[in-house]
């Protein structure tokens, strides 16, 4: 991700994108460069060899010039490649799981059903983890699990209920 943040601020440059302009429409030299931006060679050196180090552009000798030309494989990728993260999505799905269950949790008690519905999801399906899958309960078992995260354990119920986490008949519950 540094290198990306890199490039973009690397690009972010009114000069170094006047000589991307100019190398994309031809390899150049450090003098030629200056000329057409009306800027000393030091100026050009200095940025372009910014852009080098960064792998922008490539140099080559040729006779008593150093040519520069634009590497184009940086460009031809997608700006979504820029600025995507290299980290999966999951991990970033779990650090968020994480921090709204110790934000509600407290020594395995839930504290307080949150008001945001993702975040009382999470907070469900976290007690959910209690019920067995494929096994039947009657309202004694639920209420007797639940109660030991919450004291209000109707309330915990008709939410798994209404989110879609648990399913009942008449005296039955199990999750779905």
């Amino acid at each position: 991700m540094k290198e990306k943040l890199a490039l973009l601020k690397l690009l972010a440059d009114e000069t170094r994108l006047e000589i991307l302009n100019i190398l994309l429409r031809e390899d150049s030299y450090v003098e030629k460069i200056a000329c057409d931006l009306s800027l000393t060679p030091a100026t050009i050196c200095y940025h372009l060899k910014r852009m080098e180090s960064a792998g922008v552009v490539n140099c080559s000798r040729s006779q008593f010039y150093m040519i520069y030309s634009l590497n184009r494989e940086i460009f031809d990728k997608p700006l979504y490649e820029l600025i995507k993260k290299d980290e999966p999505l999951a991990d970033a799905d779990e650090k968020y799981k994480k921090e709204v269950l110790s934000h509600f949790f407290k020594c395995g008690r839930l504290i307080q059903l949150p008001t945001q519905r993702k975040k009382r999801e999470i907070v469900l399906w976290e007690i959910a983890k209690s019920f067995e899958r494929g096994r039947v309960y009657d309202e004694k078992e639920v209420n007797e699990i639940i109660h030991r995260f919450h004291e209000d354990h109707c309330t915990v119920r008709r939410e798994m209920i209404a989110c879609g986490i648990m399913a009942r008949d008449k005296e039955s519950y199990w999750l779905v």
